[in-house]
C-alpha cells in the first residue's frame, strides 16, 4: 500500500489564501502610532505564513507552478491596495514632486513649505484645522490663525529623489485622474512590482533555474507592504537591477552594455542599487569587458541629470547630504547606524572597517564570482551592506529580496525581516543600537548557520548544492 501524500496544490493554495487574508488584515491596521508592537506581530505573522507558502510551493511540480505562481502574484500585490499608505510618508513627497514638474517647476528648486508653488497645494496634500492633528502632519509657517500642516515629510528641504524617479513621478501625475490622492501611485507601484516578478520568471527560465524562486519576490510580504501599499520607488530601480542584472549574464559585450545602461537607470533611479555593480562585474578579467558595463552604467546616470541641471537653480543633489547627516550614516555614534560594528569596535573605528569590509568583499566578488550568475556576487555584497549598515527603513530590503529570488538563497531574507522590525519597533524602543543589533544580529546568525549545513551537506556524496539548490531537485518531481 502507498502512503497518503497530502495534495500539493491545494495546499499551496489554501497557504497562500491565508497568506492573503493575513496581508489584508495586517494593511488595513492602521497601528504604526498608536499599536506598533501588534503591528509588528502581525507582521511578523504575514512572514510566517510566507514560510509556510515557500514550503508548501516547494512540492508543487515546476510545471503546475507558474499559474499559481502568478495567481499569487496578483493577489499578493493587490492586498498593497486596500488602504493608505500605513508606515511611510514618502509617497507624498512623490506625489507633489509629479505635481511641481508637471505645473512647469523643477522639483530640485522648491521646498514643499516654500511660497513658489503654493498654488499647487490641495486640502489632500496640505491640510488645515483641525485635520492637522494627526500625528504624521509637518507643519507649515505662517501667521494664519488656523493652523496648516502637509503630509509631506521633511517639508522644509527639498527633494532628494534621483532624476529618473522624478520622470516617474511627473508621468504617475501626468496620468493620474484629478483628485485620484494616493491610488495612482499604489497602482503603479503594483505593476512595476508584478513586472519585477515577470523580469524574474523570464531571467530563471533563460539560466535554467527552477521558476518558483520568483515566489521569494512575488509572495514576500514585504512587496505589497512596502512597493505597494507605501508606494516607494525603491521597487522601480529593483524592477531595472533584475533586468540589467539578467542581460549582463548573457554572453557577448553588446548584451552586457546593455545591461551596464539599464543598471544605470536602476542607480539613477534610487541611487541604492549602485550596490550590484560589484556583481555585474563578477568574474570579469579583462579591462573591456568591466568597461562594458562600467561605461554605459556611468553615462547613463550623469546623461539623466543633465535634464534637470539645465532646468534647475538649485543644486540637483537636493538634501542627500542632510540626510546622509540625519541619518548618522557619517558620525556613527549619533544614531543606530553600524550596530553589530559597534558592539565589537569603538566608535570610530566602525566607517574605516565598513569601507574596509566593503572593498574585501567586492573585490571578491570580482575576482571569484560567477560570471554566468551575477545576482549571486550581487547578494552577497548587498547582504553584507546590509548587515554592516544596519538600516533602519524596512523598504530599503526590497532590492534585496529580489536578488535572493534570483539567486535562491532563502536565508538571507532575515535582513529584509530585521530592517522591518527596526522601523516598526523603533517607536515602542527608540532608535538604539541594541534593537539594531539584535534583529541584524540574528539574521547574520541565520545566514552563517545556513551556510554551514550547505557546506556539510555539499560534503556529503551526491549532497548537491544544499539549501540553494533545494528548488532544483524536486523540479521535476
Amino acid at each position: 500500500m502507498k502512503p497518503r501524500t497530502v495534495p500539493t496544490v491545494p495546499t499551496a493554495v489554501a497557504a497562500l489564501v491565508a497568506l492573503t487574508a493575513a496581508l489584508v488584515l495586517t494593511i488595513r491596521h492602521d497601528g504604526y502610532f498608536t499599536d506598533a508592537a501588534g503591528l509588528f506581530l502581525r507582521y511578523a505573522a504575514c512572514w510566517a505564513l510566507f514560510a509556510l507558502a515557500l514550503l508548501a510551493l516547494r512540492r508543487v511540480p515546476a510545471d503546475r507552478a507558474r499559474p499559481l505562481l502568478l495567481a499569487g502574484a496578483l493577489a499578493v500585490a493587490a492586498t498593497g491596495l486596500v488602504a493608505p499608505p500605513r508606515t511611510s510618508t514618502d509617497s507624498y513627497r512623490y506625489a507633489w514632486d509629479g505635481r511641481v514638474q508637471s505645473a512647469g517647476f523643477s522639483p530640485y528648486d522648491h521646498a514643499p513649505q516654500d511660497p513658489g508653488p503654493a498654488r499647487l497645494r490641495d486640502a489632500w496634500l496640505f491640510p488645515a484645522g483641525a485635520d492637522c492633528a494627526g500625528p504624521d502632519r509637518a507643519p507649515l509657517p505662517g501667521g494664519d490663525p488656523v493652523p496648516h500642516c502637509t503630509r509631506i515629510n521633511r517639508p522644509a528641504v527639498h527633494t532628494i529623489y534621483p532624476p529618473v524617479a522624478e520622470a516617474y513621478f511627473l508621468a504617475v501625475d501626468r496620468l493620474a485622474p484629478a483628485g485620484a490622492r494616493h491610488k495612482p501611485l499604489q497602482i503603479g507601484a503594483g505593476l512595476l512590482s508584478l513586472g519585477v516578478t515577470g523580469a524574474l520568471l523570464l531571467t530563471l527560465r533563460r539560466r535554467g533555474d527552477d521558476p518558483r524562486r520568483a515566489a521569494y519576490w512575488a509572495w514576500c510580504p514585504a512587496v505589497p507592504i512596502e512597493a505597494v501599499n507605501n508606494a516607494h520607488v525603491d521597487v522601480l530601480g529593483v524592477l531595472f537591477a533584475v533586468i540589467g542584472l539578467g542581460l549582463v549574464a548573457e554572453r557577448g559585450l553588446c548584451l552586457r552594455a546593455a545591461g551596464g545602461l539599464v543598471l544605470g537607470a536602476a542607480v539613477a533611479t534610487k541611487l541604492m542599487p549602485a550596490v550590484v555593480l560589484p556583481g555585474a562585474l563578477s568574474g570579469v578579467r579583462r579591462v573591456r569587458d568591466a568597461a562594458a558595463v562600467l561605461v554605459p552604467a556611468a553615462a547613463f546616470t550623469l546623461l539623466s541629470y543633465l535634464p534637470y541641471v539645465l532646468l534647475s537653480h538649485d543644486s540637483v543633489l537636493g538634501y542627500l547630504g542632510g540626510y546622509v547627516d540625519e541619518e548618522g550614516y557619517d558620525d556613527p555614534s549619533a544614531g543606530s547606524r553600524y550596530a553589530l560594528l559597534r558592539l565589537v569596535l569603538p566608535d570610530g573605528w566602525t566607517l574605516p572597517v565598513l569601507l574596509a569590509a566593503m572593498t574585501g568583499v567586492s573585490l571578491y566578488v570580482m575576482r571569484r564570482g560567477d560570471p554566468a550568475r551575477p545576482w549571486s556576487g550581487a547578494l552577497l555584497v548587498t547582504g553584507c551592506a546590509f548587515a554592516l549598515l544596519t538600516p533602519g527603513y524596512s523598504w530599503y530590503a526590497l532590492l534585496l529580496i529580489a536578488l535572493v529570488a534570483l539567486d535562491g538563497r532563502g536565508e538571507w531574507l532575515g535582513l529584509a525581516l530585521a530592517g522591518a522590525a527596526v522601523y516598526l519597533l523603533a517607536p515602542v524602543f527608540g532608535h538604539r543600537p541594541a534593537l539594531g543589533a539584535t534583529a541584524y544580529g540574528a539574521a547574520v546568525l541565520l545566514i552563517l548557520v545556513a551556510a554551514v549545513l550547505r557546506r556539510r551537506r555539499s560534503a556529503r556524496p551526491g549532497g548537491g548544492g544544499g539549501l540553494r539548490l533545494s528548488y532544483d531537485r524536486v523540479r521535476n518531481s
